[in-house]
């Protein structure tokens, strides 16, 4: 087959509508489709209604508590993460629209660095597309529109606006010139990472002076890890080379050799491998690295300036790259939704709600112990301010033992509060009677020394069921909490599970 010939039936290949005929696979797919979608969004609705009522504030607490503090901050940030999400989905809308105009074309996202001759190849492409009679329409974006033009898309060594521009080739394919994701302007570089979504596949280009800087996959890890297929380009795969012509020297533009560019082709496949490997994403989404040399397509006469420039070698990387851009396109509406679901949800989700979810976890656990530890601590102070003040009281009203009875009593309250303020402060603790209680006191006719050991042993049950009480009701004001922290990390395990299940099955 030669050099034109092969050409053509590319672009008639490529320029072909996606959409293919109706079949009763085709129907299938839809079916399918649809119901991995209403999973998807069952699944969303599952998980925001075990998040909106959980953690609600318990009475037993004041608010001051810390406890009481880091539950509201973990209930407020439940509300606080359904507000972004929605946001999230809605800033995905440009995107999203873009998909649904070309929703019969594939579309590949052009990508690489600035003045990696993205806009150039583009533009040839659009040349050659048009020198076969195949339909050709240029475009560019404007407050998420898209807004046809008639003009070729723009070059230029230097960054102007943030822009993203584009063509349909034929009725079946377009190419999306972004500025760049590692552009010099971050409102370049945003532009570019909020479209990526809306991509079936990915053309990675960059210049053989400097080909495969692997560390720009970084940029597209989401991407690829969505099964995108990606083609890296090599540009510019050209030189200078000086030659005698009519007797002067002159600099004329060459290909570079086989040998040259099948070692870059090499290199770049190997790191791109690498890379690949590092961030987890399977290489089966890396196709073959193509050189190539527009410069020399365009201005090197004879009829094998395509082939020689590696243009013949590009068209077959694309058409194999269309198959599974296809695959991907058929189920991008779930794909889409499934990227927002595990990238803004759950990734939320385990870097922001998890963590403290699971401290506040700990720390009650950790107050239930201390709570079971302060009794006994709380009885051994309160026993040593107490103790030592009877010999004066007795010895103070001795023959007025109504008195010191209210004494004693009264003694014992204070150290109770003052106890339950060192130890409980936070709770919602019932106030103490006014009244002195009457438990235990020994009656009138007793001596010193057993009325010392009565007032002892009164003073003891006193301390402890006060103290004994006061724990209880603090250790019961935790409960309401415990429950629904337990039923939330469960909650979000299972979610998690079910949607790595959705997630698999789609992708299948």
């Amino acid at each position: 087959m030669n050099a034109m010939a092969g050409e053509q039936q590319f672009l008639a290949h490529a320029g072909g509508s996606a959409a293919g005929p109706t079949t009763a696979n085709h129907q299938a797919g839809l079916a399918q489709l649809h119901s991995q979608l209403q999973q998807l969004q069952a699944w969303q609705t599952q998980l925001q209604q075990g998040l909106g009522s959980a953690l609600a504030p318990t009475p037993g607490l004041q608010p001051s508590h810390p406890l009481a503090q880091q539950a509201q901050a973990l209930h407020q940030q439940c509300q606080d993460l359904q507000v972004r999400w929605a946001q999230q989905w809605s800033a995905l809308q440009p995107a999203r629209s873009l998909a649904q105009d070309f929703e019969q074309r594939v579309i590949l996202l052009v990508f690489g660095k600035f003045n990696a001759g993205k806009s150039s190849l583009c533009n040839f492409l659009a040349e050659r597309f048009a020198a076969q009679g195949q339909p050709l329409r240029f475009f560019h974006l404007a407050d998420g529109a898209v807004v046809e033009s008639d003009e070729p898309l723009r070059e230029g060594a230097t960054e102007t606006t943030a822009r993203l521009q584009g063509l349909c080739l034929g009725t079946g394919l377009v190419l999306l010139d972004t500025p760049g994701l590692h552009s010099v302007t971050p409102e370049n570089a945003a532009l570019t990472q909020r479209f990526t979504e809306s991509a079936d596949g990915l053309l990675w280009l960059s210049s053989s002076t400097s080909p495969g800087q692997v560390q720009e996959l970084d940029e597209l890890a989401r991407e690829l890890r969505r099964n995108k297929p990606l083609l890296p380009v090599i540009t510019r795969s050209d030189l200078i080379e000086e030659d005698e012509v009519d007797g002067e020297i002159q600099k004329c533009l060459r290909n570079k050799t086989l040998a040259n560019r099948a070692l870059q082709e090499a290199d770049v496949q190997a790191r791109a491998q690498g890379k690949l490997r590092q961030l987890g994403i399977d290489l089966s989404v890396l196709k073959r690295p193509v050189s190539i040399s527009v410069h020399a397509a365009r201005h090197q006469p004879g009829p094998d300036a395509l082939a020689d420039a590696g243009l013949l070698r590009l068209y077959t990387a694309i058409a194999d790259v269309l198959a599974p851009a296809q695959a991907y396109k058929q189920r991008k509406p779930a794909e889409v939704l499934l990227h927002h679901l595990e990238e803004n949800l759950q990734g939320s989700i385990d870097a922001e709600l998890r963590p403290p979810l699971q401290r506040l976890q700990q720390t009650l656990a950790q107050e239930q112990e201390r709570l079971q530890h302060s009794k006994a601590a709380m009885l051994r102070a309160a026993w040593r301010q107490t103790i030592p003040a009877l010999p004066g009281l007795l010895d103070l009203y001795a023959d007025r033992l109504p008195l010191l009875f209210a004494e004693v009593a009264a003694l014992v309250r204070g150290e109770i509060r003052e106890q339950l303020r060192s130890h409980l402060a936070g709770y919602a603790l019932p106030a103490l009677p006014a009244e002195p209680a009457t438990l235990g006191w020994p009656p009138a006719t007793v001596g010193p020394d057993a009325l010392y050991a009565t007032l002892q042993n009164a003073v003891r049950e006193q301390l402890e069921m006060a103290l004994a009480a006061a724990v209880d009701t603090c250790s019961h004001a935790l409960e309401p909490m415990v429950l629904p922290v337990a039923q939330m990390q469960a909650h979000l395990r299972q979610c998690s599970q079910d949607l790595h299940g959705v997630g698999t099955t789609l992708r299948a």
